[in-house]
């Protein structure tokens, strides 16, 4: 994604990008039907996907392709007069902040920056990283793909919606924290990648709701079933931890 460029003194905090995206949602919800759903609604994107595709990785990695694109075309190019209005009608009353670091606790943050800084080599930062080497959307594809792989074995147009519910928020968990990772770690965008990455750890936890609903549907063997949740569990808690470490570190950026 090209993100234009964003002035250091107006960066948007973490709630301003996720009031950002959630307008972008909303505005794409038409398109997003149209491309996720066959002419008359019946089955799923994911579904056809599958169908489509040589491998249920390509399949998974083609949606979030264009889960990407969709959000993409939603933001400014090179121009910046739809993020200004928009901080124009964001209120800082309307979201809770923290207090702003004095001087004389950045230097004693100092070592804690660098150490971010060393952190952050871990998740693909600069431009030898890929989003591949990104531990925590490998771990939610690897998720995504074994739920992919799953859904394959169930009857043809099983009218099961917490099924089909279940795979959809899988792949939006790795598709939102695709997203993130496309903002990268810069002080300007970070709150953009916390507000992302936010959307996965919710579509996660809505998962990890669907996959409970299912555990009687008797479409699971109870061993696949148990494996499966402790997977995704993981994955949920790797998320939010991954959370609260952008959010913890964002004052330092990367630059």
């Amino acid at each position: 994604m090209n993100h234009g460029d964003h002035n250091h003194d107006s960066r948007w905090n973490e709630h301003q990008w996720e009031a950002h995206l959630n307008d972008i949602e909303e505005k794409s919800a038409q398109l997003r039907q149209f491309i996720t759903s066959d002419p008359v609604g019946s089955d799923p994107r994911w579904l056809h996907l599958i169908n489509e595709s040589d491998t249920v990785s390509e399949a998974v990695d083609t949606f979030i392709e264009e889960e990407m694109l969709l959000d993409e075309a939603y933001f400014p190019d090179e121009d910046e007069d739809e993020l200004d209005d928009l901080d124009d009608e964001l209120d800082e009353d309307d979201f809770l902040f923290d207090a702003p670091l004095d001087e004389e606790e950045l230097d004693e943050d100092e070592h804690a920056g660098e150490e971010w800084k060393a952190l952050s080599d871990d998740y693909s930062v600069g431009p030898s990283g890929s989003m591949d080497q990104l531990l925590v959307y490998s771990d939610a594809r690897d998720m995504t793909i074994r739920a992919m792989t799953w859904a394959k074995t169930l009857p043809k147009h099983m009218p099961i919606i917490p099924a089909h519910e279940f795979i959809d928020q899988c792949l939006m968990m790795s598709a939102k924290l695709a997203g993130g990772y496309t903002f990268g770690y810069e002080e300007s965008f970070i709150g953009a990648n916390i507000a992302y990455t936010k959307k996965g750890l919710e579509a996660a936890n809505d998962a990890l709701r669907n996959l409970q609903i299912l555990k009687k549907s008797g479409l699971f063997d109870p061993q696949e079933y148990a494996s499966m949740h402790a997977q995704l569990f993981e994955v949920r808690n790797t998320i939010g931890i991954f959370v609260q470490e952008l959010r913890d570190n964002s004052h330092f950026g990367i630059e």
